[in-house]
């Protein structure tokens, strides 16, 4: 069918409504309160779609169906183990973050060591996020790119130009709004767009089913052949080097999941920053709670609509489909096999989800680089309206470092979620356990603290480098490493303290 002017047009007005609306919601912001954390009135339920539809977006939409597309459901192992670690949070870390007046992740972290530790773990977190949200924005290219060449213009650029393209379209629009609305906008457009999307994709899977001969029996026909519907993996029968390299047997996703949920909602900025925005510690654990039982459901939608596509395209690998990448399949079949006005309300969805994590990256890095580092270190003497006009440079100079990144992932192989939640973990696992170490072991000091999360960025690079283990288990080797160094550097210096 092919990707129309109508299609091309509801995309475009809908990109455009979102950044105007998404400008007007937030456009009277009076100091970094505001900008921030939304004066800390945002409703639990609002901040619950916020963190759903920032974790997973793009590469829910377009990469989650491509790993049951080539495997099976075994992914969502990981899911529960999400629910696990949440609730986790919900217990644990929130009601550490109300102790006092925090307004960033790593402030718990200066309470507890030392402005130094806060420091290292802010900048810690902006390279991580740098990194795996410049994997994410290229993700947003992918589908984008399908659109321009399917409406038939520019059709003499190469692949990697018309990603280009795509990166800059969507980062320079989505950095408008965030800009001029902070973290009010973000959480508001959030709502939007996650409604979007997911309407969009309830949407696509119907059509998929319609255009099968049996509905969904001849998912379950196909899926058979090739136990494309398995979703529990024991790994019992693999030899120790071998189970350890698998990301999805149930060991290693549910209590990896768990562990990596824990740093993911409980020591990064870019979900830490939405429950702080709740008027209370208990709307924020019922914020943090419920969002892990969302994402299971999404989690499931997304992964019944690779069986799904990979019924209608009969197995058919990615490359004999004429795709360079897996990631391409639900886009393909987006562009190509819906009808006119479809499309186009399908891909504003994925745009959709696409904006709202760049925004969200966007207010996450710019709030742990002012408030973490330069108010405590430069801005005390700053008014709140110099900081507010600072603040905004800020997120617009993010933006700039955002799409350079995405431009600089252009050729990237692999599907886009896996690589993405690779990056995170390698940081994790030392922000998670500097995080627990305050927690658990009262005496611990700033020196050990320090100690332990640079030996974890040490061993990680290590087992990264020498040892071939699942990407799920990065978070799980940081965060013990940083514990059991930090708690060993404690008795170390204190007996060294004693016998002087």
């Amino acid at each position: 069918m092919g990707f129309s002017n109508i299609d091309l047009t509801i995309v475009v007005v809908y990109i455009v409504l979102s950044t105007g609306v998404g400008a007007w919601i937030g456009r009277h912001q009076k100091n970094t309160t505001d900008y921030f954390l939304g004066g800390r009135q945002i409703p639990w339920l609002a901040v619950t779609f916020s963190i759903v539809a920032t974790e997973t977006s793009v590469l829910t939409f377009i990469s989650i169906p491509a790993v049951s597309y080539q495997g099976d459901l075994t992914f969502i192992q990981i899911a529960l183990g999400y629910v696990v670690g949440r609730i986790l949070v919900a217990l644990y870390f929130i009601p550490a973050f109300y102790r006092g007046e925090m307004n960033t992740a790593y402030h718990f972290l200066g309470q507890r060591f030392g402005q130094t530790m806060r420091t290292t773990a802010s900048i810690t977190f902006m390279a991580t996020r740098v990194l795996a949200d410049g994997v994410r924005l290229f993700a947003t290219a992918i589908p984008l790119a399908f659109i321009i060449k399917g409406s038939g213009a520019f059709a003499d650029l190469t692949d990697s130009q018309f990603y280009a393209i795509s990166i800059l379209l969507i980062g320079v629009l989505t950095i408008i709004y965030t800009c001029i609305g902070g973290i009010r906008s973000v959480i508001w457009m959030d709502v939007v767009q996650m409604t979007v999307y997911i309407g969009g994709a309830l949407l696509a899977a119907i059509l998929i089913l319609n255009k099968l001969p049996n509905g969904f029996a001849t998912v379950t026909e196909w899926a058979a052949d090739d136990n494309k519907l398995k979703w529990f993996s024991a790994g019992t029968d693999l030899a120790w080097r071998d189970f350890i390299k698998q990301p999805y047997t149930f060991f290693t996703a549910f209590i990896a999941g768990a562990v990596f949920s824990l740093a993911s909602h409980g020591t990064d900025q870019l979900t830490v920053q939405r429950v702080l925005t709740c008027k209370d510690k208990r709307s924020s654990q019922k914020a943090i709670s419920l969002s892990g039982f969302v994402v299971l459901v999404q989690f499931l939608l997304f992964l019944f609509l690779g069986s799904m596509l990979f019924a209608y395209y009969g197995g058919m690998s990615y490359q004999d489909l004429g795709l360079t990448r897996a990631d391409g399949i639900f886009p393909k079949f987006i562009v190509e096999e819906m009808p006119n006005g479809i499309s186009g309300l399908i891909v504003a969805a994925l745009f959709a989800a696409a904006m709202s994590t760049l925004s969200s990256s966007l207010s996450s890095l710019s709030s742990a680089a002012i408030l973490d580092i330069y108010v405590p270190l430069a801005g005390k003497g700053k008014s709140e309206a110099q900081l507010l006009k600072i603040s905004r440079l800020v997120t617009l100079g993010w933006g700039v470092v955002l799409i350079m990144a995405a431009l600089a992932f252009i050729g990237l192989e692999g599907t886009v979620v896996e690589v993405a939640l690779g990056i995170a973990s390698y940081t994790y696992g030392g922000l998670l356990g500097s995080f627990l170490l305050g927690l658990i072991h009262k005496k611990a000091t700033q020196k050990d603290a320090l100690i332990g999360f640079v030996s974890a960025l040490v061993v990680m690079t290590l087992v990264i480098s020498t040892v071939e283990i699942a990407w799920p288990l990065y978070t799980l080797v940081g965060s013990l490493t940083t514990i059991m160094v930090g708690i060993g550097s404690h008795k170390f210096f204190s007996r060294s303290k004693n016998a002087s």
